[in-house]
């Protein structure tokens, strides 16, 4: 039997290389099972990433939409269909995010909760105009919460697979909504892939 992917505490999101069409994102406990897949379809106008059990797309898990085709701050609202509820919401800051990454986390009536954030602008800058940068200098997300850190999203040294190693164990009470910090790490490798494609 799987564990259930939102008690996990550290977990891996890998995006399929060299697909074409869209995307494929499979989500590894520590023990390397995998516990979630999405599958994204190329050209869409309104994002709309859907996080299932697993290949065969039998149990929705998560739903991740766009608020909006095209928005410079865009936000993106995060659905649990299985509890049939909004878990909160995902708004990256627009401007600021042309420097280094920053996304507010929203909880399920809009109002914030938290923020996550790139490592640092220095590196953050050198990423965006020197390509081969990224290989060197991974990006590194802090998710602050209440003032203090509660988990970490890693991009791990890998030329040909995007990884991200997400680690919520400095989090043991669950303050951030594991459902949301799934969503966020898969919607930050969904964007970054399309940074760097």
């Amino acid at each position: 039997m799987r564990p259930d992917p939102f008690s996990l505490n550290t977990y891996l999101v890998r995006r399929k290389v060299l697909k074409i069409l869209g995307g494929a994102f499979h989500i590894y406990d520590p023990s390397g099972n995998v516990i979630a897949y999405s599958k994204m379809k190329a050209f869409k106008l309104k994002e709309d990433i859907r996080l299932y059990t697993g290949e065969d797309m039998g149990t929705e898990l998560l739903t991740i939409q766009a608020r909006a085709i095209i928005d410079f701050s865009a936000a993106y609202d995060v659905y649990d269909p299985r509890a049939r509820e909004k878990v909160g919401a995902l708004r990256r800051r627009g401007f600021k995010s042309m420097f280094r990454d920053e996304w507010l986390v929203l909880d399920a009536a809009d109002a914030q909760v938290g923020l996550i954030q790139e490592d640092s602008t220095g590196l953050a800058l050198v990423r965006r105009f020197i390509d081969a940068a990224s290989l060197l200098f991974p990006q590194k997300y802090s998710v602050q919460m209440g003032g203090r850190e509660v988990a970490t999203f890693k991009q791990n040294f890998n030329p040909f697979v995007y990884k991200l190693t997400v680690d919520l164990s400095g989090d043991p009470r669950g303050a951030l909504d594991r459902r949301l910090a799934m969503g966020a790490a898969l919607l930050m490798a969904a964007v970054e892939g399309k940074q760097q494609g």
